[in-house]
């Protein structure tokens, strides 16, 4: 599975780590990873860290992962000449995670203002699969419009609306639960948490 996966400036980082890191041991493919000023900044502010790159995130967010059967290019947001600009490059879906509010409205309104908004349209135009995982709260009326907007289009929301069935211990297991909430859109196995049986 070849996947576009965007980083963007939302709060939320674990949730874009743990999407990484669960990716590269469950599903062999390639793909092509954006990562947003703003996202490293988050990254720090959360993580506690400095780092100052995007390869720095990635060593970082991908260490002591074991094997792994995934690889990523990595994308500067404003190299609109890269290869996720182009329709004609043939990849399988596209996750942004977590997904900002600027980023949801600039791909509503199709301003491709950035790579990741310009991929996530080419997404749109070629129907492939587009799934944001934004956090925020509370929305405001022109985000519910904006994913509205957009889910008419067959864009999947999926908010970072962790379950707690699972009962989570730390933060890790939230990022897990929306990592596997991810794969099962993606169609990918996992066992990132139990799922819902009912109750006995």
């Amino acid at each position: 599975m070849n996947l576009i996966i965007g980083i963007s400036g939302a709060s939320g980082a674990l949730y874009g780590k743990s999407f990484l890191k669960h990716l590269v041991t469950h599903q062999p493919g390639a793909s092509a990873l954006i990562i947003s000023d703003a996202a490293l900044k988050v990254y720090n502010q959360e993580y506690g860290t400095k780092i100052t790159s995007r390869e720095e995130y990635l060593e970082q967010v991908l260490e002591q992962t074991g094997n792994t059967v995934h690889s990523f290019t990595l994308y500067h947001p404003s190299d609109y000449a890269a290869r996720p600009a182009s329709g004609s490059a043939r990849y399988d879906a596209m996750v942004i995670v977590p997904c900002s509010m600027k980023t949801l409205a600039g791909i509503r309104h199709g301003l491709a203002s950035s790579l990741m908004e310009r991929a996530a349209d080419v997404c749109l135009k070629e129907k492939r699969p587009l799934i944001l995982v934004p956090r925020e709260t509370p929305f405001n009326e022109f985000q519910l419009e904006n994913m509205h907007a957009l889910s008419r289009a067959g864009v999947v929301i999926a908010p970072a609306s962790p379950g707690f069935y699972q009962h989570p211990r730390n933060l890790e297991d939230l990022g897990r639960f929306m990592t596997g909430r991810i794969f099962n859109l993606l169609k990918i196995e996992h066992s990132l948490f139990q799922p819902w049986e009912g109750l006995s």
